[in-house]
């Protein structure tokens, strides 16, 4: 009796170690550690940012640093339109072959040097970020208009950073910003397992939500807020002093304020540094709630 022939597999996603292996051994290619690349081998974690990401059929989403194409397809596969930032021009032919038949629009280039205020409205960015360049990114995004929310992940340190609070351990200047700009939500911790190579360090996935109804603080006040904050566990006072204000202005601030001398930069409420600025004659502070 002939035995019938055994049903074909299905083929291994494209996020499973032996797949990404295979792609880096057929196009000669290792991580690059200056880049930051390490990338997803772990579907459930793929698919948890892009539905927390709010990725759907005809929203458009920005994706930095798409690497080998995991992310893109599980961002694509939902319908969104995606314009994935690349600088590494060795990934050429890898996401040709990975994103092959997708609607994805790839721009080669620094994603520095991206001008994020031309993105569209309600776009959402959706991304691995290079843990190199995340501040200086999450800042970009910040004061795009047209960019809605940025779901990322990140060394949990930053997120950590991200969304605390006055007083809290990990409040510096990357809180502060984040809070001016809108509201921060931690989605999930990443292990190192769940990367290729796996990195030296936990990660996680957060959500920032940017309050576009608020208007964008003055950079006179971001500069003031940056300088208050520059050594946190000293005290406000002396920071200030630091970056040029007159010691007298700035105990007379303080005290009309209804904070001590002493206090702490790290205890200070967004608020009161609202209206400390105010007081030193500093431009628009911006809306905080």
């Amino acid at each position: 009796m002939t035995q019938p022939e055994p049903a074909p597999t299905a083929p291994l996603p494209l996020y499973s170690p032996v797949r990404v292996r295979d792609l880096l051994a057929r196009h000669g290619l290792k991580p690059t550690k200056s880049l930051g690349q390490n990338f997803l081998i772990d579907g459930n974690i793929l698919r948890s940012i892009a539905e927390a990401g709010g990725a759907a059929s005809g929203v458009p989403v920005l994706e930095v640093g798409p690497g080998l194409g995991v992310l893109t397809r599980e961002l694509a596969s939902r319908g969104a339109r995606v314009t994935a930032l690349e600088k590494d021009e060795r990934l050429k032919p890898v996401l040709a072959e990975t994103l092959a038949g997708l609607d994805v629009n790839v721009v080669w280039g620094d994603a520095l040097d991206f001008d994020y205020a031309s993105l569209p409205a309600g776009t959402r960015v959706i991304a691995n970020l290079p843990y190199y360049i995340t501040g200086v990114l999450l800042s970009r995004f910040m004061q795009a208009p047209g960019v809605l929310s940025a779901t990322v992940l990140v060394q949990k340190e930053v997120a950590q950073r991200l969304a605390a609070r006055p007083g809290q351990d990990n409040y510096g200047f990357l809180s502060a910003l984040a809070a001016l700009h809108g509201t921060v939500r931690h989605v999930r911790d990443v292990p190192k397992g769940a990367f290729l190579p796996a990195p030296d360090v936990t990660s996680s996935v957060v959500r920032l939500d940017f309050d576009r109804s608020r208007p964008l603080p003055d950079p006179a006040f971001l500069k003031f807020v940056e300088a208050a904050l520059h050594h946190r566990r000293k005290t406000l006072r002396n920071n200030l002093r630091l970056a040029g204000f007159e010691g007298e202005a700035v105990g007379a601030a303080l005290e009309a304020t209804g904070l001590r001398p002493d206090v702490r930069a790290e205890d200070v409420p967004l608020e009161d540094l609202r209206t400390l600025a105010q007081r030193l004659g500093i431009g628009r502070p911006g809306v905080i709630r």
